[in-house]
């Protein structure tokens, strides 16, 4: 299953490899790296105590990466190279006592700072469960078959140690067919997530009660009215597979689907009358209107958000969501959304800067049910035919 942020296959891309490997390897070995180098130049250049000073440079790196043990070992290595290079140079007890007292007053701070920045650490971790366990809330798994469609969603959140954002999407079977929606929320953090909450779940009770999909999005303008602020809003698409061949589309504000086809071309479903975002219907006199599409056997359509469209390059350059989704289009929507969200990640270089939505689904094509052939006495008895 395919499901928000996808958090194992972003960790298998080659950026965070490295930025795993670099934490949790290089990291610890650095200070002992950095000692080893001293006490090579000490013994081998011949500087006498004019190196002693940099081994307190060890401790203090560690604290960054170590825990307190940590800290301390590398402190008691340190100890042991300034006492050897002192001892090897001939230099007076009271220098070398003193590079000691300042290695062990270096590693004592370094140690307490260790474990001041653990604590902090495991204060995050328990931040971001209760985040994780509030997206899983917020925004639910979506199986891999809703009704007809095979589907596929990537979510990824800017605020990765948060691992939520204020991008919406969600996927419901209903009595008047599969329903869907894709938005994003005006700003972010708290705020953001709140009225996230409050669209999702306002969609899901109106998706199951109102025949018509216009109806739904009433329902949420009219929530989103008597609870946003005068700056508040979501833009947001909204779509019906209410029978077979046909879906529906209301798009308030939102940047429009793209739809592929059986010649896999890949087509911008642009609103036919342009409508506001959702909760800033008062301000105009525009409505949402209702759009009707043929959607046949091995169509696909790719609903998704800003952060996707608007995400850079090193050299400002938006990245081209068309030509990706046509360079990876297949018959799986998982292998398509994986391909597309790899790209984009590696487009911006392994972080987004704003949070990022795909949601693609597809009808499978149908095999055509063998009809029997009605079976003549005489053929089926052969030369035995009377």
């Amino acid at each position: 299953m395919s499901h928000a942020r996808n958090r194992d296959g972003d960790h298998h891309h080659p950026t965070l490899l490295f930025r795993s490997f670099r934490h949790r390897v290089a990291g610890p070995l650095l200070p002992v790296l950095i000692l080893l180098v001293i006490m090579l130049v000490g013994l081998f250049g011949d500087a006498g105590m004019i190196w002693l000073p940099l081994l307190a440079a060890g401790p203090a790196l560690a604290a960054t990466t170590n825990g307190p043990r940590g800290v301390l070992c590398v402190g008691l290595l340190a100890g042991a190279v300034g006492a050897t290079l002192g001892a090897r140079a001939g230099a007076p007890g009271r220098e070398v006592a003193a590079v000691l007292a300042s290695l062990v007053a270096v590693t004592l701070a370094g140690a307490l700072a260790s474990a001041l920045r653990g604590r902090r650490e495991r204060v995050l971790a328990d931040v971001r469960s209760v985040a994780e366990a509030a997206q899983h809330a917020l925004l639910r798994p979506v199986p891999t078959t809703v009704g007809p469609f095979e589907v596929a969603v990537r979510y990824s959140a800017a605020a990765a140690e948060a691992r939520i954002g204020g991008d919406l999407y969600a996927l419901v079977p209903t009595p008047y067919g599969v329903r869907m929606i894709v938005g994003d929320v005006r700003g972010k953090g708290l705020p953001a997530v709140g009225t996230a909450a409050l669209v999702l779940g306002v969609f899901r009770e109106a998706a199951y009660d109102e025949p018509d999909l216009l109806a739904v999005v009433d329902r949420i303008e009219r929530s989103l009215a008597r609870n946003l602020g005068t700056d508040d809003f979501v833009t947001a698409v909204v779509a019906g597979y209410p029978r077979p061949g046909q879906l529906e589309v209301v798009n308030c504000g939102h940047a429009p689907p793209l739809l592929v086809g059986a010649s896999l071309a890949v087509t911008a479903v642009e609103p036919t009358q342009p409508a506001p975002p959702l909760g800033l219907r008062a301000l105009t006199d525009q409505t949402p209107s209702l759009q009707v599409l043929p959607f046949a056997d091995g169509d696909q359509l790719l609903l998704y958000t800003d952060g996707v469209i608007e995400a850079r390059d090193r050299d400002r350059e938006f990245y081209p969501l068309v030509e990706g989704l046509a360079r990876h289009l297949c018959d799986e929507p998982a292998r398509t959304v994986g391909a597309v969200h790899d790209e984009l990640l590696a487009h911006v270089g392994g972080r987004l800067h704003d949070d990022a939505a795909l949601l693609l689904i597809r009808k499978p094509t149908t095999a055509p049910v063998p009809v029997p052939q009605p079976v003549v006495p005489g053929e089926l008895l052969g030369d035995q035919a009377v």
